[in-house]
């Protein structure tokens, strides 16, 4: 069962997340050959997107099951498609997050806790992506396991500066229990290697820095793309302190 839809900002376009839970009557069950797979209730609803830099991009977007079984698989359907500036959009349109600098979001799911303030310490989980590096996967934390192999959310102070600015604004208006793709400009993300979130792996980190900050390339006029950031994030809780 090959599903894909795409949404469009100015300059590129990125693919919705498709969705069933195994055991929702809400929602269909859905098989992909002889292929049923099933993803743990906490596991998001977030995909592994191959961003266009330029015009012409290929995309990978994964079919997600959900239960509340312990198991977790994915069946990945991909589709290509060229975007230009004079492209027709299809599906939801990205929206611009006021007063952010340009941060761009699209709710995948609203939710229905409270909204944080300065001051609170906020869980999420996400998947970071890197768009010039046609979308690369820098960071994710899914890979951040505890001793029971339990993905560890990452927490920080709303408002301390801790987080590139872009994640803050993202998560400023967002409830617990949702999950947003935002697509954070350059002078919105990393301004120097110290600011979170930072890839564990040190070779990441590295190819996520000399990418961002790469001195040819930003001689050349290109500092404008390379810091693009695309993180699909979930608001899995909060605490007012």
């Amino acid at each position: 069962m090959m599903l894909s839809c795409g949404v469009s900002t100015s300059s590129y376009r990125v693919p919705h997340v498709v969705t069933f839970c195994y055991n929702n009557p809400n929602h269909p069950t859905a098989k992909h050959g002889e292929l049923e797979s099933v993803v743990t209730r906490r596991a998001l609803s977030l995909l592994a997107t191959s961003m266009a830099t330029a015009t012409t991009a290929m995309f990978s977007v994964p079919i997600l099951f959900c239960d509340s079984s312990a198991r977790r698989s994915e069946a990945s359907a991909s589709a290509s498609a060229t975007s230009t500036s004079t492209s027709t959009a299809t599906g939801t349109q990205f929206s611009e997050l006021p007063q952010s600098g340009g941060v761009k979001a699209l709710d995948l799911r609203i939710g229905d806790g409270d909204s944080p303030v300065n001051g609170d310490k906020v869980a999420i989980h996400y998947y970071g992506r890197l768009a010039a590096k046609q979308g690369w996967r820098f960071d994710s934390t899914y890979d951040h396991k505890d001793e029971t192999g339990e993905p560890v959310p990452f927490s920080f102070i709303l408002g301390s500066g801790k987080v590139i600015q872009g994640m803050e604004e993202a998560v400023r208006s967002m409830k617990v229990g949702g999950i947003r793709r935002v697509i954070i400009p350059p002078s919105q993300g990393y301004q120097n290697m110290s600011q979170e979130p930072i890839p564990p792996n040190f070779f990441d980190r590295q190819r996520l820095f000399t990418t961002i900050f790469n001195p040819t390339r930003l001689a050349n006029g290109e500092g404008s793309t390379l810091g693009i950031l695309i993180f699909d994030i979930e608001l899995v809780s909060l605490n007012h302190l």
